[in-house]
């Protein structure tokens, strides 16, 4: 209580700011290796003693304290992950009144040299023996930072649908604007001396792939959002703890889904802009590079993966998934004899069919063989995306097709991205069905040596 009201109300605030400091140089996925150590003091505190890297923001002069969370060993902890405990370890260590007092020895040793995302100072940050205070209790401190990295990885998802979107937008209007050459079916603009771009049907296609993956983004994240609401909010105590299921289930295809994705959108947008998009000037190449660590921190989407199809699915038996699936399921027999749904109904229970079958053969050969999981498991993550997307899609299409004779053109272009995904996107799903199911003995046959 005493560290929340010191703390708290000038994080949420913005005056102070925060990091959280997991990483050491020789560990990263895997925290139960971290070296940082915490010796108890006499009056409660504990000195901590370690280094830490890849920490985002870790020092700057924008607040007037930079508040750390970080993860260290108390004397005498158990190996592995489950001695870990949480500190938190202030730049400035706060006065009487509550306002930064003396210097704390935790320090930055280095700034990153990084790929993208200049705008956030990644930090190696050093600690000579830092003051700090425990965060719930000894031991525990992994399980209470993934209160933050289950946040963390939901706001990594936003930046890529963020990048996703303002690369489309600048895509757009260069390809409404950039003239090459004619269209295929003839002059679309005669009296210049070649067609927009956007005439093209590849141009089309990047664009599209773009737009429909921001959407598909925004539909999922807007629908997650309304179960964390649910999660912390509702009256109701099972349709809180039913919000929590699908949250946890849901967190790491937000997570890897909609951030491989951004991937394939800012690079499908630079490439609508040719040779101009790959120099600096048009700003296309820094939102490529801007979406490339999304793939990789807070938890790998190898990681995110993992934790979909071990955790979250197999561990117990499918049954966050099927909960999930059952919606999916209701919304196909609500809308299965609507002739004019059919082109994203049929597809929709198929897929939800197939990811039935393929869970079952997945789970039935982890049982002999554990490495089966790791070999499934990002094709299955990707499957299981486009079942939540063309879930989105398809309730989005029947919205679409109540309203196309408003004359708004708002659910013109929505019923006609929703068929682009299903016609372009969403049949990649066979190949990585067929991957996922395809097992681990080509990926684990060739002795190591002989890479």
């Amino acid at each position: 209580a005493e560290q929340k009201g010191l703390y708290l109300p000038k994080l949420v605030s913005g005056e102070w700011t925060g990091t959280m400091c997991l990483t050491e140089a020789h560990c990263g996925t895997d925290l139960g290796m971290l070296r940082s150590k915490a010796e108890p003091q006499a009056d409660g505190t504990y000195k901590i003693t370690g280094s830490k890297i890849f920490i985002s923001a870790g020092e700057h002069d924008m607040s007037a304290n930079i508040i750390h969370l970080v993860l260290a060993r108390l004397p005498g902890a158990p190996e592995g992950s489950k001695g870990i405990s949480l500190f938190l370890v202030p730049k400035f260590l706060p006065n009487a009144d509550g306002t930064p007092g003396a210097r704390n020895p935790i320090t930055c040793g280095a700034i990153e040299e990084k790929m993208g995302i200049h705008g956030n100072s990644t930090c190696q940050m050093n600690l000579d023996g830092a003051i700090g205070t425990l965060i719930g209790e000894p031991n525990k401190g992994l399980n209470a930072m993934f209160v933050f990295m289950n946040a963390a990885r939901i706001g990594v998802g936003m930046q890529s649908l963020g990048l996703t979107e303002v690369a489309y937008q600048n895509a757009l209007a260069y390809a409404k604007d950039r003239i090459q050459m004619r269209s295929l079916s003839g002059p679309k603009a005669p009296d210049k001396p070649a067609d927009p771009i956007i005439v093209h049907p590849d141009v089309r296609r990047m664009l599209l792939t773009a737009k429909a993956y921001a959407e598909g983004a925004r539909a999922f994240a807007s629908y997650v959002a309304l179960q964390i609401d649910k999660e912390f909010a509702h009256p109701d105590e099972e349709v809180r703890k039913d919000a929590a299921d699908e949250v946890a289930l849901l967190t790491p295809i937000i997570k890897a889904f909609i951030t491989d994705n951004g991937w394939i959108a800012t690079s499908e947008a630079m490439q609508v802009f040719g040779g101009h998009g790959f120099i600096a000037e048009s700003g296309m190449e820094q939102y490529v590079r801007d979406a490339r660590i999304n793939m990789i921190y807070e938890g790998t989407n190898t990681v995110q993966s993992l934790d979909l199809l071990g955790r979250k699915v197999l561990m117990d038996n499918g049954a966050k998934l099927r909960k999930f699936g059952a919606k999916v399921q209701a919304f196909v027999e609500e809308n299965g004899s609507d002739e004019a749904m059919s082109e994203f109904i049929t597809p929709l229970g198929d897929l939800g069919d197939k990811v039935t079958k393929l869970t079952m053969e997945i789970g039935m050969k982890a049982f002999q063989n554990p490495d089966e999981v790791g070999a499934a498991a990002v094709p299955y993550l990707r499957v299981v995306g486009h079942l939540v997307y063309a879930y989105f899609f398809a309730q989005m299409a029947k919205i679409a097709l109540a309203k196309q004779d408003s004359g708004d053109t708002f659910y013109k272009a929505k019923l006609a991205t929703a068929r682009f995904y299903f016609a372009r996107l969403l049949p990649e799903t066979a190949m990585l069905i067929r991957q996922a199911r395809s097992g681990s003995a080509s990926l684990m046959a060739l002795d190591a040596d002989l890479f």
